[in-house]
């Protein structure tokens, strides 16, 4: 490990936290700095209501992907037992296969393809236990960080030395790690310092969505794999929780004003049990809510350089998790992501040490780790998001003005909107027939795989391609949701 670093934290969600436990476990002395005055729960039932005004988030739906869960049992085994004694669980992907696949016997690999089904706050409050436990970690609550402090470095960079709080105390580190979330303007602290300059790649998701926490009374469904699909108009996901928990997402447009009357909690639920696959979790009987309806707009994809011509923008500080990178959270990476990026923080200081002082060599080889591990899924999302964004469009244009003439598209769209066609008839009815288009599927969204290895994956995409072809000679696909009239319509009644 070499010499001792003082590390300081900023933000205690997943990305802070998970720095904090692995960095403190290799022996370094962290100090995690919160805003939010956060005393830890005495359970996980309480930690539901954590007041964590500065996450926002923590009472929306999150996955908990099988990259993640892996990085714990190889990591961290601790903490996973830790996680099932709190009452999440193992979702085995490969369990239960269901009647349409032909080959059903369990693969090499599948031990691979688990994910956990966990409230948000369930997470934290075990990984804040977890970090804390060894004494090697600090935590102080309630504190707000001003920014950066620095000096000039003798190879021309310029140096954080730690971070000024409010009221004017110093503390001081060897290494600092901004990980606080997605709001924070992390590019003006390093300017502030006079750092390098960090530029950023931005777009708008556009979508806004809301989640709802229901409580089973019994047992749940019977469900294969995960649970939602894209109506064209409307997104919506059930996400498995702890303790008997789960909660249901849905998400539209960002400029469909209609749709945003389902803020409402009684038009939620009326558009929830109209969806054929949710329908079964928010039956009369089955389940009951426990939360409000909360939204989640002004959502973004960014992407942050911390290099710039081949240097790093400043010595001393690295950002992790959302402050980093940040995708579309509609899509469960985030909390993943935040874990792997802090790991990969840790291997960097394994490699090349922080104290004193914090050389080159860990920027850059956290950053080329990053660039390799996370940064893939900024571009996916990116993409994924444009098309449906376009798809969105077309049918609110239907909806209202009539459709666009597809001959007005532009090459790349026509091209997104052929690539739409082909997951729609062929690769998600091969989900559900073949077992190795099923196993590639569940990696890439599990983020075992890069994103674009399915695509490059010759054998499974002739089984998709062979599928899009017969897609004329299958019965119709039964519909799982009402046409958007319809549905304004239910919901209307309310």
């Amino acid at each position: 490990m070499g010499a001792v670093a003082r590390v300081v934290v900023v933000g205690a969600g997943v990305g802070g936290l998970g720095t904090a436990l692995a960095l403190g476990r290799a022996g370094h002395d962290v100090t995690v700095l919160e805003r939010d005055a956060s005393p830890l729960p005495p359970d996980p039932h309480a930690a539901f209501d954590w007041d964590r005004r500065g996450a926002p988030q923590v009472r929306h739906s999150h996955a908990f992907l099988a990259r993640l869960r892996n990085l714990l049992r190889d990591r961290h085994p601790d903490v996973l037992a830790d996680l099932l004694d709190a009452g999440a669980t193992e979702l085995r992907f490969t369990e239960g296969l269901p009647d349409t696949m032909a080959d059903r016997e369990p693969r090499p690999g599948d031990e691979d393809l688990v994910a956990l089904a966990c409230r948000r706050t369930t997470f934290e409050w075990v990984l804040r236990r977890a970090a804390l436990a060894d004494g090697q970690v600090q935590l102080r609550d309630g504190i707000t960080v001003e920014g950066l402090t620095g000096e000039d470095d003798p190879g021309g960079l310029r140096r954080a030395t730690g971070v000024v709080l409010a009221g004017g105390e110093h503390v001081p580190a060897d290494l600092t790690v901004l990980a606080g979330g997605r709001r924070g303007d992390v590019p003006a602290w390093f300017e502030a310092i006079g750092a390098l300059p960090v530029a950023e790649d931005d777009e708008d998701t556009g979508i806004v969505y809301w989640s709802r926490f229901y409580k089973l009374l019994g047992d749940p469904p019977e469900s294969a794999g995960p649970i939602g699909a894209d109506l064209g108009y409307l997104k919506f996901a059930v996400f498995p929780g702890d303790n008997g928990t789960f909660s249901v997402t849905l998400a539209t447009a960002n400029d469909d004003a209609e749709m945003r009357t389902l803020s409402a909690p009684e038009r939620f639920d009326v558009a929830a049990r109209s969806l054929v696959p949710v329908q079964p979790w928010v039956a009369e009987g089955i389940s009951t809510p426990i939360t409000e309806v909360h939204p989640m707009a002004r959502l973004r994809n960014r992407l942050r350089h911390f290099v710039v011509d081949g240097r790093p923008a400043a010595l001393g500080v690295v950002a992790v998790g959302d402050a980093h990178t940040c995708t579309n959270p509609l899509y469960g990476r985030g909390c993943s992501l935040a874990m792997v990026q802090a790991e990969l923080l840790a291997d960097a200081v394994a490699e090349h040490g922080t104290a004193p002082p914090v050389g080159e060599g860990l920027h850059l080889a956290y950053e080329e780790a990053s660039a390799r591990e996370v940064e893939p899924w900024y571009h996916a999302s990116v993409a994924q998001d444009r098309s449906q964004r376009e798809e969105a469009a077309r049918q609110l244009a239907g909806a209202t003005e009539g459709a666009p003439d597809p001959g007005d598209e532009d090459p790349e769209a026509v091209q997104r909107r052929f690539l739409r066609e082909v997951l729609r008839d062929g690769l998600l009815p091969a989900v559900r027939t073949d077992g190795t288009v099923f196993r590639a599927f569940l990696r890439g969204f599990n983020l075992l795989e890069a994103p674009e290895a399915l695509m490059r994956d010759t054998a499974v995409m002739a089984k998709v391609l062979e599928a899009y072809q017969a897609r004329d000679e299958r019965p119709a696909e039964p519909s799982l949701g009402p046409e958007r009239d319809e549905l304004m319509r239910l919901v209307a009644a309310v």
